[in-house]
C-alpha cells in the first residue's frame, strides 16, 4: 500500500474515531439527560452497589411523597413492606422456596445508593412462594424536591427464581431481563389505586442493552425513571393523573430505543425473560 492510501486510511480512522467520541460522550449523553422536573438529582449517579461494591440495579422509580404517603400508598396498591433480613426471616423465605408456601413479606438483600442501604423495600407476589415475586426498594434522594415534597429513588425488578450469584457464589434470586416492566407496573398499580396525582420521567443511566446487575443477571433498559406524585395525606385522588410531558428529544430517543429492543429481541440468541411474561418497552410520550 502506497504512501497517498495510507494517509486516507488513517484519516478515515482518526476521523471514524472523532465521531464515535462526540456521538458516545457529547451527543448521546444530551440526549439522555433530562432534570427539567427534578432539578436537584442533577448531579446523581443513577445506580445501586452491593455490599461488595459491585454495580447492582438499576434506578427505574421515583415518588414524591412523605415516608407515610409512601407507605400508604405501595399497601394500597397491593405491594407489602419486606421484613428486615434476620435469622428468623432467613429461614422462613427459605422455608417458602423449598415447600413452595406464600411469604408475601419475604426480606430483599441490602443494595447501596449512595453509600446507603435501602430505607424502604416492597414487594408484589408472583405464584406460590417467595422464589418469583415483583420488589422495589426505595431510598430517600431529597428532602425537598421542585414541590418542597422528598423524592425517594427506587429500582424495581422482578424476581423469577433462586440461584446462584454469578459474582460471588452466593445463593440469590435472579431477575427477569426486562426491568421496565416492573417499572410500569408499580407505576400502574399505583394510579389504579388512586394514590398518584401526576406523572412524569427523569433522566437516569439512558438507554442500555447490555446492562448487568449485582448477581451478574442480564437487564434493557431504556434509560427513564418513572416518577409518580403522590397524593398528600394517603388520600383517594379522583380522575386520570396529570401527565407532565418530556422533552420532544427524550420521546425520540425512546421511540428510537423501542425499535432497537424489537430487532435485538427478533435475534436468535436474545434469552426469552424467564418469567414467560411477555418482554416490552415503554415509549414515552
Amino acid at each position: 500500500m502506497d504512501a497517498k492510501k495510507l494517509a486516507r486510511l488513517a484519516f478515515a480512522l482518526v476521523a471514524a474515531l472523532g465521531v464515535y467520541l462526540v456521538f458516545a460522550y457529547l451527543v448521546a449523553p444530551f440526549f439522555w439527560r433530562h432534570y427539567e422536573h427534578q432539578a436537584g438529582l442533577a448531579g446523581v449517579e443513577a445506580k445501586t452497589f452491593t455490599a461488595q461494591g459491585i454495580p447492582g440495579d438499576a434506578i427505574n422509580v421515583g415518588l414524591e411523597g412523605s415516608e407515610a404517603d409512601v407507605v400508604c400508598a405501595m399497601t394500597a396498591a397491593g405491594w407489602s413492606p419486606a421484613d428486615p433480613v434476620t435469622i428468623a426471616s432467613s429461614l422462613k423465605i427459605a422455608g417458602s422456596v423449598a415447600f413452595r408456601r406464600p411469604y408475601h413479606q419475604a426480606p430483599v438483600s441490602p443494595l447501596f445508593f449512595e453509600g446507603r442501604k435501602q430505607d424502604l423495600a416492597f414487594e408484589k407476589p408472583s405464584g406460590k412462594s417467595a422464589s418469583s415475586r415483583h420488589h422495589v426498594r426505595f431510598w430517600k434522594a431529597l428532602d425537598a424536591g421542585e414541590d418542597g415534597r422528598p423524592v425517594w429513588l427506587g429500582s424495581a425488578t422482578f424476581d423469577d427464581h433462586v440461584g446462584v450469584n454469578h459474582y460471588t457464589g452466593q445463593i440469590t434470586h435472579h431477575v427477569a431481563p426486562d426491568i421496565d416492566a416492573d417499572r410500569d407496573l408499580l407505576s400502574a398499580n399505583l394510579e389504579a389505586a388512586g394514590k398518584v396525582e401526576a406523572t412524569y420521567w427523569v433522566g437516569a443511566t439512558g438507554p442500555t442493552l447490555f446492562g448487568r446487575n449485582g448477581g451478574g443477571d442480564p437487564y434493557f433498559t431504556d434509560g427513564e425513571i418513572a416518577f409518580s406524585r403522590l397524593v398528600e395525606g394517603c388520600e383517594a385522588y379522583q380522575g386520570a393523573p396529570v401527565a407532565l410531558p418530556a422533552p420532544p428529544r427524550i420521546a425520540a430517543k425512546n421511540a428510537v430505543f423501542a425499535w432497537i429492543v424489537k430487532l435485538w429481541r427478533a435475534l436468535p440468541t436474545w434469552p426469552e425473560a424467564r418469567s414467560g411474561q411477555p418482554v416490552k418497552t415503554t415509549v414515552l410520550p
